[in-house]
């Protein structure tokens, strides 16, 4: 089974060609991994694997040390050898040979399978209360049930799946120059499945499609949620429909056809990045793992990384109507018209993870939970200097709402299904392949926004690319250096422009404007590679706000001394501040296994040197250390309360700022990473004594928006004016307890919560979130 899910990474050790090899450094967690300096295009980390707290039998067991060395291939490029015929006239027919070699099995009794089912049984009988047979002649509920049946799938119909095979290859090929898969991963995944796979079935969204399009889409594969699935749980159709949604994926899990679920939704959704529907139907097929239907289920997380999002999925993204077949027709015609003959087409990288085992996670998951708090606990008292300790608890932040299939679960399986999603959307994020234009939005953007020479671009250009690889994670490109930055800029020749000079040389310039909120969009796509030492690096500058002035000179930062403590502490407040849909913390890790993280990573990247205090014993000397009654060393993600005792330890403990001449660059480089979002938040927080309160969240949300826009006008910072970072701004305000949502005669509304009302607190907050942004 496919899904937008991810594993863990790991960096695989590999000799340079040099020879030469960095030390062992620790990560934090009692395990020794080794650094590798990597060299542009000979070395290529195999990013992917599952999560080893979670699922350590499937991490040892569904993989294979041999498939990292198998190479890419482009998934939409058929050839001579991948038929089973040779000759002149194949070489330009493969595509259509090819997909009339498409083994498609049919299963012509499944419907009366479903029917047969013990669920749909129980209420066609009438033993479960509130059940659709009670008081109903049998002949109306069956056909209720084939009703219900019809809108969510049909039988694939050969000829439409291969026509659409072919088509759908055509089309790629106009539109990518490549869509890159690892043949190593593929493999991993087919030697896991141990069977052929079938037809692929895709769970679609009803409500995006028209009627006609999802009777395409039905005979192609398509599984469709019937809107009554929805409903109450004391609703008789929603029983109905829900048993009938809950036969069909254990008819599709026990014919081992693979299922694909979308658990993110779109890039330009405005909702939550996590998507209610993808959590209902992971939520079916846990159930049915569950239950015993069948034994076990292999989840393969999915990510899909491209150079520029594409014209058609762009226009229906924007989509305000559901799509229609004409309205689809068209987009992809606009799309074959603008690539014809253009030699300018984008690259695409798909990256299929580590299969892991769904019985195991289930079973190893539930150890790693523990008590939560909401945001306004944690950090409202901390924001109002009522209190300036953190409490030794996990944020909980849920802004994914709940469906009915998921609402009709136990409120422990519904919590299961929530943290499988954000843990393996978490892996997929983290383990997605960079593309070009993220890496020159990202220089462009946070390093040269008043221009810089395509020369010094290609060295900062390999530079980066190195350490991306370094820390374990891919790349979704290859080739000479000076063809990608032509290509990168080809692409984004919209928002930058070129100037050349006497020398020969280019000039890249970055378009004021609007251009820059489309640069930043492409840049937050590296924020999870360095994503660790950002949070660290604002948390840094965050204890320096107060000490030394922010124009300061480095040298005067440097002199400080930074206890590990004091670095927990804002390490944690920032964490917190942070949305959860962009820190993607895997459930199984705690908040001081990341604090320590943090650490850990600002001292490899050497922005961060141990300081010895007079009279404290040298961090190295463990000769004179007694052990202690407690144990030293406990399982990551194993903390209690009487945990946090263990880091009292560390108040002895200081270090300083490095002085390299690198650091003062790679600092403010890093914190700039997070300074849209940062300065977002401190707008909202300006805003709050302007905006026009009650309103809808809607509402509001273009309020600020608007602020936003007007502020970018003013200051030049146009990467904040985007509406997600409002919406973002507006929820995390909401879960602090500044923004209140009440119930009306007209709807929700928000409310300026009491505490807030007075400019002082207003104040305090946007002191609060300005203290993590660097000037």
């Amino acid at each position: 089974m496919a899904t937008m899910l991810e594993g863990r990474r790991q960096t695989q050790p590999r000799s340079s060609p040099s020879g030469r090899e960095t030390s062992l450094w620790s990560s934090g967690f009692g395990m020794k991994l080794e650094a590798i300096t990597p060299f542009l295009g000979k070395y290529r980390p195999f990013v992917g694997r599952c999560c080893q707290t979670c699922t350590p039998k499937s991490w040892e067991s569904l993989f294979h040390r041999s498939i990292t060395d198998l190479g890419f291939c482009s998934v939409i490029l058929v050839k001579e050898e991948n038929t089973r015929f040779r000759g002149w006239l194949v070489r330009r027919l493969c595509y259509f040979l090819w997909s009339l070699e498409q083994h498609i099995p049919l299963c012509q009794d499944a419907p009366q399978k479903i029917e047969e089912s013990t669920g749909v049984q129980n209420l066609l009988s009438g033993r479960v209360p509130g059940g659709a047979g009670e008081g109903q002649a049998p002949d109306l509920v069956k056909k209720e049930v084939q009703r219900i049946l019809g809108h969510i799938q049909a039988s694939p119909r050969p000829f439409l799946v291969r026509l659409f095979s072919w088509a759908l290859l055509r089309f790629l090929n106009c539109l990518f120059l490549n869509v890159q898969l690892h043949k190593g991963q593929m493999k991993m995944v087919q030697k896991a499945a141990q069977a052929g796979l079938g037809v692929l079935r895709v769970a679609w969204d009803s409500r995006a499609c028209s009627p006609a399009l999802r009777v395409l889409l039905r005979k192609l594969g398509g599984l469709f949620l019937p809107p009554e699935a929805n409903l109450s749980l004391d609703s008789s159709e929603g029983l109905l429909a829900r048993a009938v949604v809950q036969a069909v994926i254990e008819q599709l899990l026990v014919s081992g056809q693979p299922l694909l679920i979308f658990l993110e939704e779109l890039p330009e959704s405005p909702g939550p990045r996590l998507s209610a529907l993808g959590q209902a139907w992971l939520g079916f097929v846990v159930q049915a793992v569950q239950v015993g239907i069948v034994p076990d289920a292999l989840l393969v997380p999915v990510a899909v990384t491209y150079d520029l999002v594409p014209d058609a999925l762009c226009d229906i993204y924007h989509a305000s109507a559901p799509l229609g077949l004409w309205t689809g027709a068209l987009a992809v015609l606009r799309s074959l018209w603008s690539h014809w003959g253009c030699s300018r087409r984008i690259c695409s990288r798909v990256h299929l993870a580590q299969p892991f085992s769904l019985q195991e996670y289930i079973v190893s998951a539930r150890s790693c939970w523990g008590g939560r708090q909401t945001l306004e606990q944690l950090l409202q008292p901390i924001v109002l200097g009522q209190c300036t300790a953190v409490p030794d608890t996990e944020k909980e932040q849920e802004w994914t709402p709940i469906t009915g299939p998921l609402l009709a679960l136990k409120e422990e399986d519904q919590l299961l299904v929530r943290r499988l999603s954000c843990h393996v959307l978490s892996a997929s994020v983290g383990s997605a392949a960079v593309m070009s234009t993220a890496i020159m939005a990202t220089l462009l953007l946070f390093k040269h926004q008043k221009g810089v020479f395509l020369s010094q671009l290609l060295g900062e250009f390999s530079w980066l690319t190195e350490e991306i690889l370094l820390r374990g994670f891919d790349v979704g490109f290859s080739g000479q250096l000076r063809s990608l930055l032509k290509h990168s800029l080809s692409l984004l020749r919209a928002h930058v422009a070129l100037l050349h000079i006497r020398q020969g040389d280019l000039l890249v310039v970055p378009r004021p404007g609007p251009g820059l909120t489309q640069l930043a969009r492409l840049s937050a796509e590296l924020l999870p590679v360095f994503l660790s030492e950002a949070v660290g690096a604002c948390a840094v500058r965050g204890l320096l706000a107060g000490r030394v002035p922010p124009q300061g000179p480095w040298e005067l930062q440097g002199i400080l001394l930074l206890s590990q403590n004091e670095l927990y502490r804002q390490i944690l407040l920032l964490m917190h501040l942070l949305p959860q849909d962009l820190l993607l913390l895997k459930p199984c890790q705690s908040s001081y296994c990341y604090c320590q993280e943090v650490l850990d990573r600002l001292i490899q990247c050497g922005l961060l040197v141990a300081e010895e205090t007079p009279g404290s014993r040298s961090a190295c000397d463990t000769g004179r250390q007694r052990l202690s009654r407690k144990l030293l060393w406990k399982p990551s993600g194993d903390f209690t309360d009487s945990d946090s005792d263990d880091f009292e330890e560390a108040e002895g403990r200081y270090f300083r700022l490095s002085q390299q001449s690198h650091c003062p660059d790679f600092f403010l480089f890093l914190c700039r990473l997070l300074s849209p979002l940062l300065k977002a938040f401190a707008q909202a927080a300006a805003f709050l004594h302007q905006g026009q309160l009650p309103d809808t969240e809607s509402g509001y949300t273009e309020q600020l928006f608007q602020f936003l826009q007007a502020t970018a006008q003013e200051e030049g910072i146009f990467e904040c004016a985007d509406p997600k970072l409002a919406i973002s701004a507006i929820w995390t305000f909401r879960d602090l307890g500044v923004l209140q949502q009440m119930p009306s005669p007209a709807g929700p509304r928000l409310h300026l919560s009491p505490t807030f009302a007075s400019r002082e607190n207003q104040q305090r907050l946007e002191q609060f979130i300005r203290q993590f942004i660097c000037s």
